[in-house]
């Protein structure tokens, strides 16, 4: 498989991986969320549970006294009844008949206009939720099927008889005075008579039938009074008071709490794989990038056997090739020198020896650039050297007058004494081949510190092109007529073998400075 599609199927892989874990973060958010609703209204209903259970121990046949449910709705909400903690979220309750009207009420005021409270049985605020029903609080069915509803009470002074008296109200004590004189029996909160005998008071054998003809008995078991009523009435009063529904507004900050916590952690687990996925991104295109290279390194090695094997295979040739060379140069020589030698012949001659010459010089300076540098590195003064390079070149210099100076500091470096004069040579060389009559070089050696130094050879000739200094270098690559372009090529070979960095600059106003640094001063 190519590499750059195994890259692409990889980084896919890696995006679906990062892809899945933050789908199932979402979803696992979403299911935290949708379990802490849920324990929400668990704990809605078992505050109405608890409410149930109050509503049963206060019920005396059918009815609950307001004074003694209002206290238990207002301990529901601040959280506390009977020494037992029920809940802090709970921020208000209301207890409704059939038409949705609260009947009682603790808390803070409740909306039960809201549409989807009303579809729903429930609505979600920023801070608080209203549950409606959450256990049935209605009517229950007895065991002879007759409908059994809670009624509660309202406040005193608010029942009428319009069944067999109508301008009678009935109260906690009947005002009308008995056969002794005294008040009739009067009934408690909770519907009790008290005993005594009252002249209005239902036959033994019950009340007489209402005007639909069904008999009161066939209502449930109620106290006294509310036996009393007319069925009008008392339907009225079922409609009104009877207990049909139940409103609970639950705080939501603990949830909302615990849902910005999971939050985080889901960000951090997502945050965590984010980094994972770069980081194996990365990793994985360091190890493509890693192969890659190790795959040119192999590829560049044989590439480099090769091509000793063509050099010394050159190199050998080219050995060899000087002998013959230096035979046809004998033989010309030789020629040219005999007496009788017809001038024209002499002349062919002395041509034969000039490219003879010309043919060995190439010959020699590719053996010098495909020769091994080893370095046996010695104390050697670069002054003296350059000193002893500049006279082996006094007949070219003083030939085109040229001005050539020795200057700069005096010390010592360790160098190759062979390959540092080989390489002061072939710039010096080069120098003078460059500069025209009457033109200067100069050869500068500096202390750049008490290790390093670096020496300069400098020329106010034409210069070599921006585009041509790091080309310079290369094998072959001439500006010159007459060049064999593999001078500076050996200058850079011994300069990288010790160790050393060769640059071509620009020499103002003109000509070129070619820079070897790093030079190690000797103690």
């Amino acid at each position: 498989m190519d590499l750059s599609r195994r890259n692409l199927l990889v980084y896919g892989l890696l995006i679906c991986v990062w892809i899945l874990v933050a789908g199932w973060q979402v979803e696992e958010h979403q299911r935290f969320k949708n379990t802490a609703k849920t324990d929400l209204r668990n704990r809605s209903k078992d505050i109405a549970n608890t409410l149930s259970a109050f509503i049963r121990g206060l019920r005396f046949r059918g009815t609950v006294p307001p004074e003694r449910l209002e206290p238990v709705l207002n301990e529901l909400v601040n959280g506390r009844t009977n020494e037992l903690v029920i809940s802090s979220e709970l921020l208000s309750i209301a207890l409704l008949n059939a038409a949705g009207e609260p009947i009682a009420q603790s808390g803070r005021p409740l909306d039960l206009a809201q549409k989807e409270l009303v579809q729903s049985g429930e609505r979600w605020g920023l801070h608080s939720v209203t549950l409606v029903n959450p256990v049935d609080l209605g009517a229950s069915v007895t065991s002879e099927g007759v409908t059994n509803p809670t009624i509660v009470l309202p406040p005193r002074g608010e029942f009428t008889n319009s069944g067999r008296d109508p301008g009678r109200s009935f109260s906690r004590r009947d005002p009308r005075p008995d056969e002794t004189g005294q008040p009739s029996g009067a009934t408690n909160l909770a519907g009790d008579p008290r005993p005594g005998p009252r002249p209005d008071g239902p036959p033994p054998d019950g009340p007489p039938p209402d005007r639909d003809g069904r008999h009161p008995d066939s209502r449930p078991r109620l106290p006294f009074f509310l036996r009393n009523m007319a069925e009008k009435d008392y339907q009225s009063l079922i409609e009104k008071r009877a207990l049909h529904g139940l409103v609970l507004t639950m705080s939501t900050d603990s949830f909302q709490a615990a849902c910005t916590r999971d939050l985080w952690l889901r960000a951090i687990i997502g945050a965590l794989a984010t980094v994972l996925v770069a980081g194996s991104g990365m990793v994985w295109r360091n190890l493509a990038k890693v192969s890659d290279l190790q795959i040119r390194l192999v590829r560049a090695s044989e590439l480099n056997t090769h091509l000793k094997e063509m050099n010394l295979a050159a190199a050998g040739l080219a050995h060899e090739t000087r002998n013959p060379l230096n035979i046809i140069r004998g033989l010309a020589q030789m020629i040219s020198k005999q007496p009788d030698t017809n001038p024209e012949v002499a002349k062919k001659s002395r041509e034969i020896l000039d490219e003879t010459d010309k043919v060995a010089s190439q010959l020699n300076e590719f053996i010098n650039y495909s020769r091994p540098r080893e370095v046996r590195r010695s104390v050697l003064a670069v002054q003296t050297v350059a000193t002893e390079i500049a006279r082996a070149l006094n007949y070219d210099v003083e030939e085109k007058k040229i001005l050539l100076q020795i200057k700069g500091d005096v010390f010592n470096i360790e160098a190759d004494e062979q390959l540092l004069r080989q390489a002061l040579f072939n710039l010096l060389l080069n120098a003078v081949q460059a500069v025209g009559a009457n033109g200067e070089i100069q050869v500068v050696a500096e202390k750049r510190s008490t290790t390093e130094a670096q020496l300069e050879v400098r020329d106010n000739g034409p210069g070599v092109p921006a585009e041509s200094r790091n080309e310079i270098f290369k094998p072959y690559f001439t500006t010159q007529k007459t060049g064999t372009g593999l001078g500076l090529a050996v200058v850079q070979q011994i300069v990288l073998a010790h160790g050393w960095e060769i640059q071509c600059l620009a020499n103002e106003p003109k000509g070129a400075v070619f820079r070897i640094t790093h030079l190690k001063v000797a103690a």
